[in-house]
């Protein structure tokens, strides 16, 4: 959280927030520890409560993270919201200004030129579509950038509803200390910040292809073992009209739940080396609040002879290097034998590698050369042996990721100060 947007003519610029759900919540917490803006302005988009002050509870008190001002100043603070005021949706917290809103919910008529907010994070989870138009039944990203913002930061995929749309040339998906130096500040205007899960994967993956290259991945595929969401329900109840997976609607507090996860599309666009690859995502939900994991598995095509190349030891070490190079501690390598609720409130990396519990296994697969080739077996004969062994080795590798705080919203807030540093400078 070391980074800061510099100062314009004495003042900080203004930060939008739009939603305050899980991530909505905890950008807002990781901005006012940050203190880069001099105001952040909330949309909520709707009465809450019966008063301002239980919109201020809400945001102080958190089940999985506790109270606000332990997390800024430790278990010994005190209350950091005060001057509340109802009549203006203003609050003052930790020293920081803080406007809520809650009249619309519709971007394109936010307030942000008015307050100055010209970075919006967009974190509703329904804005995901960058080819929607400002006027879009029912809202659009696009919408904020009509009502004076300058750039949108969506804190999801994106995801084009209608079929044969191309991504538009202003929008793009990064995941800092990954791929942000393809963002163009002249250009990009929509920027997808990917998803939790995303953010992990590729922090596992890349360490791999700049050692192997994508010529030596023969192929991946992974699942994540992931928190319950906000899509779970608390209890079994009727699926809407139309659904197709009943399981959604099924209970987390009881369930294992299979479910999916298009973290393997958004990869390719994170690292488009990653479309050379076969590559297989899955999720399942399970009955906790917070503290997942990835379990990686990629086949490697590994150099004949007695003993593999590639093994534990090379992978963990690709790891640690990686550990290493990566300054800003976006990875992190481990041979502690860790739990879910150990990586709660880990901040700073993406993933987590557990090096205690990487493994590899190597077989030879045979191929027949005849097939292989295409000839007939008869120009062959005596030249050519009629089949080969090719070693492959397959590894193991597993990465925790604190999918909320610690992880996902700590990146989505160095993105965002990266983003409008550009914009305020």
């Amino acid at each position: 959280m070391e980074n800061k947007v510099k100062m314009i003519s004495g003042r900080k610029p203004v930060l939008g927030i739009n939603g305050l759900g899980r991530i909505g919540k905890l950008t807002l917490w990781q901005h006012i520890s940050r203190k880069s803006f001099s105001e952040i302005v909330v949309n909520i988009g709707r009465k809450v409560g019966t008063k301002l002050e239980d919109v201020a509870l809400y945001i102080e008190k958190d089940s999985t993270y506790g109270l606000l001002h332990q997390f800024l100043h430790g278990y010994k603070a005190k209350r950091v919201i005060e001057n509340i005021n109802e009549e203006k949706g203003t609050m003052l917290i930790d020293d920081v200004p803080v406007t809520i809103l809650r009249e619309t919910r519709d971007p394109r008529q936010l307030p942000w030129g008015k307050h100055g907010a010209k970075v919006v994070v967009e974190s509703t989870g329904t804005f995901k579509d960058p080819t929607a138009p400002p006027d879009a039944k029912g809202g659009s990203a696009r919408g904020h950038l009509e009502a004076g913002a300058e750039k949108v930061i969506v804190s999801a995929p994106f995801k084009i509803k209608e079929k044969g749309l191309s991504m538009p040339e202003d929008a793009a998906t990064i995941v800092i200390g990954i791929n942000d130096d393809k963002y163009d500040h002249a250009k990009h205007h929509i920027i997808s910040a990917a998803s939790c899960t995303t953010t992990c994967l590729a922090y596992m993956i890349k360490p791999l292809l700049d050692y192997f290259s994508s010529k030596k991945i023969l192929s991946a595929s992974m699942a994540t073992i992931h928190a319950a969401t906000g899509t779970q329900e608390v209890l079994d109840r009727l699926p809407e009209a139309g659904a197709t997976d009943l399981r959604k609607n099924r209970s987390i507090m009881n369930n294992i739940i299979l479910t999916t996860t298009g973290a393997a599309k958004t990869l390719g666009l994170v690292i488009p080396e990653m479309n050379k690859i076969g590559f297989i995502a899955e999720s399942v939900r399970i009955p906790i609040s917070i503290g997942s994991l990835i379990i990686l598995v990629v086949a490697l095509s590994d150099e004949p002879g007695n003993e593999p190349i590639i093994n534990r030891t090379l992978i963990n070490n690709i790891y640690r290097d990686a550990e290493q190079k990566e300054k800003r501690g976006y990875i992190k390598y481990t041979e502690e034998q860790n739990v879910s609720s150990d990586i709660i409130g880990h901040f700073g990396p993406a993933t987590i590698i557990e090096g205690n519990e990487t493994h590899t296994r190597t077989a030879y697969v045979t191929f027949d050369l005849n097939k292989l080739l295409k000839i007939p077996a008869e120009p062959l004969s005596g030249q050519l042996p009629n089949s080969m062994e090719i070693p492959v080795t397959q590894t193991v590798i597993y990465g925790w990721y604190d999918n909320e705080m610690g992880s996902y919203t700590n990146m989505l807030g160095d993105l965002t100060v990266k983003i409008a540093s550009m914009v305020y400078q």
